[in-house]
């Protein structure tokens, strides 16, 4: 028997899409596709021109280029550009309403005409294969005719005023439906349709956007999205695009808090984005790379899909997908990049849990973590990032306690002198910040960390205060600039300008300038010779232990102390105020 995919690739009317030949693809005109620039080059056509801009005899027969024109087809579906009726209608759709003319108006009527189409030409399409199932060249052309339909759906973007009658009528069940389609084409047509609808740029209500997933879902959307992507073969350009489509979908859905936990709780969906990631390849795909965003998207979406993508071993994966950019950077601005920093940020989401936390102490990401620090430089500061957000936490004692354990003190203090990328002072402070206030009392690594801040004639301690002052003066400037603008504008409330205040103050350091006076309090409070340290370098700048006292009361005041969490936090820098008096 005939395979039927190759029949329909044959049959002319209606080809795979493929993205280097947006032509046969009018949704390319009708909205910009998301796939990268590579892939889908935009064709041009020019008429040949001598360098007078006349055009070439007529006689010039230099050769027949390009394919050849498809046949004439007695039902009138082709036309010279190789597009169906369908695509045509929505090509001169968009045509019209971009010159203004009159265009037909996208209302119930228009919506209930299409999708009684689509209805039909499903069941004649299902009818016609169960019938002649060995016969495909007689259902062929029904195919044909139902992917030109699915793709009319495009139109339904512009107006998602009518989302809710499309699943009142149920088209949103059927366009699910199409995804157990046997044709490959179909379903990728269905998914990519799916996409545009929910996609972020479509203008809709949450109500009308929030109805149309719940329907989508409801039909068993996600499931059967899992199933697609273990049928598609990436080999094939048509199956790859699929999955990128699919890739799309799930993108869009994890927009919302609620959806994106539901898409945690599919396990075949999970298995399969941890797989995808673990692919080998020569260089890594948009596809691979679309995989790790998806995972990164749902760490950060909910506390419970970091849970359960923690107990699925995900840490130890992604650490050993890590691993090998300790020594060799990816291509700057190509998919490589954007892959391993969704891996950092899926690390570093996962590691704000308890679990987590452990996870990576057992999976030895500490001391990769370290490595990567030390010898890399594109991953350095995305595992500095990692290492602050596991230190961070009452339960990431074992983790302070292991950076002493392997060296890590002059790892990071040796950037913390040589630095000047405010980009690494943030987390560097954060982790100086975390091992102070976790280190146990008189333990030995508490006492090899202040150490540190002693060597050297204190050296690193007098980086402190220059930060300090740096940091002050940067914010004083904020304040300085934020009540002049206030002054001239006048109309602002007091909500609002306290508001913007603080967005100022953060800009200009608020938050490291935190870290600094806490770190400094911590030293005033356990070494007599940093005391006498740092207040004799304030005091070059007519400034005392008083500044870094009401940095402390200030962020004090301003804590939320309802969690358990915070409240530790208060009850520290109460302490570390009192020795500043």
């Amino acid at each position: 028997m005939a395979n039927v995919d190759d029949l329909f690739k044959a049959h002319g009317s209606i080809s795979k899409r493929k993205l280097d030949q947006p032509i046969r693809d009018p949704n390319e005109i009708y909205k910009a596709s998301k796939l990268s620039d590579s892939s889908h080059p935009h064709a041009q056509v020019e008429d040949d021109v001598d360098n007078n801009n006349n055009p070439p005899p007529a006689d010039d027969d230099d050769g027949d280029f390009g394919p050849e024109l498809p046949p004439d087809d007695e039902e009138g579906r082709f036309f010279g550009g190789g597009i169906s009726k369908q695509e045509s209608e929505i090509l001169d759709f968009v045509d019209k309403a971009d010159a203004g003319g009159d265009v037909d108006k996208l209302d119930s009527a228009w919506l209930r005409k299409t999708v009684l189409n689509l209805e039909k030409l499903i069941n004649k399409n299902a009818e016609l294969r169960s019938r002649y199932e060995d016969q495909p060249q007689k259902f062929i052309d029904s195919e044909a005719d139902l992917d030109a339909e699915i793709k009319n759906l495009s139109l339904l973007a512009e107006a998602s005023h009518l989302y809710g009658e499309f699943v009142k009528l149920g088209s949103a069940a059927s366009l699910v439906g199409l995804l157990t389609h046997e044709n490959t084409d179909i379903a990728i047509d269905a998914i990519e349709i799916i996409g545009e609808l929910t996609d972020d740029d479509v203008v809709t209500e949450t109500e009308q956007w929030d109805t149309l997933v719940g329907a989508l879902i409801d039909s068993d959307l996600l499931s059967l999205l899992v199933s697609n992507l273990s049928r598609f073969n990436e080999d094939d350009e048509s199956d790859r695009n699929g999955v990128y489509h699919s890739l799309s979908v799930l993108e869009n859905l994890s927009s919302q808090k609620a959806v994106a936990t539901r898409m945690c709780e599919e396990d075949d969906l999970l298995k399969w984005l941890l797989q995808r990631i673990q692919r080998t390849e020569s260089q890594v795909s948009q596809n691979k790379q679309y995989a790790a965003e998806i995972l990164a998207i749902l760490t950060q979406a909910a506390p419970e899909n970091r849970e359960k993508l923690v107990s699925l071993d995900i840490i130890d994966t992604m650490l050993q997908l890590v691993a090998p950019y300790r020594r060799r950077d990816p291509e700057k601005g190509g998919p490589e990049e954007e892959f391993v920093e969704n891996l950092f940020e899926c690390l570093t989401c996962l590691v704000d849990t308890p679990a987590g936390r452990a996870k990576f102490l057992e999976a030895e990401g500490t001391e990769l973590c370290l490595i990567m620090i030390k010898e890399s430089k594109i991953a350095k500061h995305p595992s500095l990032r990692l290492l602050d957000h596991a230190t961070a936490g009452t339960a990431s004692v074992e983790i302070c306690q292991r950076i002493v354990e392997s060296g890590g003190l002059k790892t990071t203090f040796t950037l913390f002198i040589k630095t000047h990328d405010q980009r690494l002072v943030g987390p560097l402070l954060s982790i100086f910040s975390s091992m102070l206030r976790f280190l146990p009392a008189d333990s030995a690594e508490r006492i090899r960390l202040l150490a540190k801040f002693v060597e050297k004639e204190y050296e690193k301690t007098a980086k402190l205060v220059k930060l300090h002052r740096d940091y002050t003066a940067r914010i004083k400037a904020a304040e300085e600039e934020h009540r002049q603008e206030a002054a001239r504008s006048g109309g602002d409330a007091e909500e609002d300008r306290e508001i913007q205040l603080l967005s100022r103050k953060m800009d200009a350091g608020l938050f490291n300038l935190q870290l600094v006076d806490v770190i400094l309090a911590w030293l005033v409070a356990e070494d007599g010779g940093a005391k006498q340290k740092i207040q004799k370098l304030l005091a070059e700048t007519d400034d005392d232990l008083r500044a870094i006292r009401r940095t402390l009361k200030e962020q004090l005041d301003e804590l939320d102390t309802s969690e358990e969490d915070s409240k530790e936090l208060g009850e520290m820098l109460g302490t570390l105020i009192d020795f500043l008096d």
